[in-house]
């Protein structure tokens, strides 16, 4: 019984402090802003919105299978890559009638988000970083969707 309190109390301890690094609808609107320049930047070949969305020490990490040795391994690329495909044009390969733009902001803490974002060939999870009062992408890690073609 003396100790009946104590979830009470952690309860409100975490409603107390959870308050601090709220939430605010103008981060929820800026987070999505940020991935939808990314996600949408790809399908419009726009560098410039790409550029916008990443922090340059951003990496993009994919778990892939070596082909040679059966084994798994983390291939990464940084922002230069990824603008500089975005410049050439790659994701305007993608129909528009294909082109999925579904973004859900997963968790937000301080200056830390969580980001989901379904695209026509893959799934992007992102964390992003509130710096210097912006948004941007420091981190992804994505999965290619099955073929269609394949299944």
């Amino acid at each position: 019984m003396r100790h009946s309190f104590l979830p009470a109390l952690a309860v409100v301890q975490t409603l107390a402090f959870s308050g601090i690094h709220a939430q605010t609808s103008a981060d929820t609107t800026a987070i999505r802003a940020t991935a939808l320049n990314y996600v949408e930047g790809w399908y419009e070949g726009n560098a410039e919105r790409m550029a916008k969305a990443l922090h340059p020490e951003l990496v993009k990490r994919i778990v892939v299978r070596d082909t040679t040795t059966g084994r798994t391994m983390v291939q990464g690329m940084g922002t230069s890559v990824l603008v500089n495909s975005t410049r050439h044009g790659y994701g305007k390969e993608t129909p528009r009638e294909r082109q999925q733009k579904d973004v859900s902001v997963l968790d937000v803490f301080g200056n830390a988000a969580s980001v989901k974002a379904v695209m026509a060939d893959w799934i992007d999870y992102m964390h992003m970083a509130k710096v210097d009062g912006r948004w941007v992408i420091v981190n992804v890690l994505w999965e290619r969707k099955p073929d269609r073609d394949k299944t």
